[in-house]
């Protein structure tokens, strides 16, 4: 059984994008999913990246373009500037990693709802009340969004140093940990999912 690490920041527009496609692969070749929340902006400042808003206007123009087109591609709602973003990651991130390690809901429907809450829904993932409905909604206990707040940022920072230290650099990034393999971005998932069979 292969086991996918998953490098994602519940801000980032292409995590969005993904939809739930890695939990349906996953599904279909018996993997296990390591939902690893990080901080993306200062993974771009460790790995040579560049934050958004910093970036020539050519690459922010593409970046528009791009996401457009992969939103009609996929058939999903969703809005170019959102009135909530950029936003504190970390409050949703620690709710993830609560969540995960308290079992028993939708962790892969939690974190793409928060992602799309930014990008299709216009809300604040930073927001308590969001948070908790966001958790609640996804068959967890909303009260995680202030269980373990210590524990959340303790492992959203070592994620951050793991997330570099498997070659991450962007999001989202899949590391199958038997062999290494990395994926960057959801236009990849179909390579992941021929890894995956091939094992």
């Amino acid at each position: 059984m292969a086991s996918i690490d998953y490098y994602l920041g519940t801000i980032s527009p292409y995590c969005y994008l993904a939809g739930l496609r890695l939990e349906e692969i996953a599904e279909k070749h018996g993997a296990t999913i390591t939902y690893k929340p990080v901080d993306l902006m200062q993974m771009f400042d460790r790995t040579g990246g560049i934050r958004p808003k910093d970036r020539h206007v050519s690459r922010q123009e593409y970046r528009a373009q791009e996401l457009t087109r992969w939103a009609a591609h996929m058939g999903v709602p969703f809005h170019l500037n959102p009135a909530h973003w950029p936003t504190n990651m970390a409050p949703s991130s620690y709710a993830v990693i609560a969540a995960q390690n308290a079992g028993g809901g939708d962790l892969g429907g939690l974190v793409h709802a928060f992602t799309r809450a930014t990008w299709a829904e216009q809300r604040d993932i930073a927001e308590d009340s969001v948070i908790r409905d966001i958790l609640q909604a996804h068959g967890f206990d909303p009260d995680l969004a202030d269980k373990g707040l210590f524990v959340g940022a303790e492992t959203y920072g070592r994620n951050l140093e793991d997330a570099v230290e498997a070659g991450a650099f962007g999001a989202p990034f899949y590391v199958v940990r038997e062999t290494g393999q990395r994926f960057w971005g959801q236009d990849r998932l179909d390579f992941l999912e021929r890894h995956l069979a091939s094992l």
